[in-house]
């Protein structure tokens, strides 16, 4: 119980931290959307939050407008640097994370945390298998267990079944491993894509 007192408590102090750098961003970032291809700025889309519940998580659009959304065989996005469906200034958000921003306003709100399991999209709900529900005991967050240590490096299977140990496993220390490496993570560009680019 502590911890989670803990955990939301420092949600919100991120949030307090994190809305002035959020607003600085959306400005200089909606001005170079706009630029590019004058599209909405921000993408939602419905994931699975915390008791399989639906919630609808933000981001800054790095894709054309109207972009159709492509799988991969296992079911996950499809993501490589040289898809044609992103955009020059949404290939820069991404590989700087900063895609991922608008997310504060889901932690706000507590349908999100900063950290915990990457929200799942809304219709793999019935894929899940019985070893990897467990992952949605907690609020899914900006940065987790797989995006820090993997990132896009690995099958949905294994991120599910190591999301799934994170939500059994949770900590404060845990936890501050985790954003401290995530810093590393994106700073080093590691495991960006989950396609590889074409030859």
């Amino acid at each position: 119980m502590m911890y989670k007192i803990i955990k939301r408590l420092f949600d919100l102090l991120c949030c307090g931290v994190g809305f002035p750098i959020f607003l600085i961003l959306l400005v200089i970032v909606a001005i170079a959307i706009k630029l590019e291809d004058k599209g909405t700025i921000f993408y939602k889309s419905e994931r699975i939050g915390q008791y399989c519940r639906k919630f609808y998580m933000y981001k800054f659009r790095s894709m054309k407008a109207g972009a159709k959304n492509i799988l991969n065989s296992d079911g996950s996005t499809y993501n490589a640097k040289d898809d044609p469906r992103v955009t020059r200034v949404g290939l820069f958000l991404r590989e700087t994370s900063i895609d991922e921003i608008p997310q504060i306003i889901n932690v706000f709100k507590g349908e999100m945390s900063a950290v915990g399991p990457r929200a799942s999209a809304w219709e793999a709900l019935s894929s899940y298998r019985e070893d990897e529900i467990s992952k949605m005991k907690v609020r899914p967050g900006i940065t987790g267990y797989t995006q820090a240590y993997h990132r896009n490096s690995l099958t949905v299977r294994e991120k599910r079944l190591k999301d799934a140990w994170y939500a059994q496993n949770a900590s404060l220390w845990l936890d501050v491993k985790i954003l401290f490496k995530t810093v590393r993570t994106v700073f080093a560009h590691e495991n960006v894509y989950s396609n590889q680019e074409a030859n």
